[in-house]
């Protein structure tokens, strides 16, 4: 079986939002960049327990310059077989997922993580599906194979949904679909050795482009109340208080 994971570069969890000081970009100095945690702990962690369960192959796919390259290599120290870089940076939701779909011919499962942490979009694997005219299941929890054929559980409102579908498919992954993996030092020898491969991108016209970024207004200081003073209370929460 040939498995496609598509990853993205992140900012760290923690990392602290700054902007240009035109508001145009994300002041990246001193920005600390990781694989995104949905593509890397749940994606990619399954398709590697998918191989070693019935042998096959994983690639790593990511659409950004190079200087994506170490976090792709830590995709292939985790286990991963190989990778390809779409040479391409920025573009918009449908301008990747064109290139992803351009690279995605012969691969029974596409992984992604069920979205980005920066953007949080959750629309890439989607648009892909949709231009390869395949089957996509969202924001799977658990998959399991059995031939062709995947149960996939869904996590949604007040309850669980379990579907069925046969390859090829994509699925996005959420949380449970498989556990955080930690490279070791072989698998980080070997990573320095597996192909990346690096194409151009297709034709492709960018649909979005970002014309400003603005960061939300700063939250007020918290107000402490008296007990004993109720009405001062009520009128707070008339007056000021916000429903978010």
């Amino acid at each position: 079986m040939k498995m496609l994971v598509c990853v993205s570069k992140t900012p760290e969890t923690t990392t602290k939002i700054q902007l240009t000081a035109d508001g145009s970009d994300l002041n990246t100095s001193g920005v600390n960049y990781i694989m995104n945690p949905y593509d890397e702990w749940y994606a990619l962690v399954r398709a590697l327990e998918l191989k070693e369960a019935g042998g096959g192959s994983v690639t790593i796919l990511n659409v950004g310059p190079a200087d994506n390259d170490a976090v792709i290599r830590k995709g292939l120290a985790i286990g991963a077989d190989d990778a390809i870089r779409v040479n391409a940076d920025g573009g918009g939701s449908l301008f990747i997922a064109k290139q992803i779909a351009a690279q995605a011919a012969g691969y029974d499962i596409l992984f992604f993580g069920k979205e980005t942490i920066d953007y949080n979009g959750s629309e890439v694997g989607a648009m892909v599906a949709e231009l390869l005219g395949m089957a996509y299941v969202a924001e799977g929890s658990h998959l399991e194979m059995n031939g062709n054929v995947a149960t996939v559980t869904r996590d949604i409102e007040g309850g669980v949904e379990v579907v069925e579908v046969s390859t090829p498919f994509a699925v996005s992954a959420a949380k449970g679909m498989a556990e955080q993996r930690i490279p070791n030092m072989r698998g980080i020898m070997m990573a320095k050795r597996k192909p990346l491969n690096v194409v151009e991108p297709v034709a492709a016209t960018a649909t979005t482009e970002v014309s400003s970024y603005e960061l939300p207004p700063a939250k007020s200081a918290v107000k402490l109340i008296d007990p004993e003073n109720m009405e001062e209370l009520v009128r707070l929460l008339h007056e000021e208080a916000k429903v978010i």
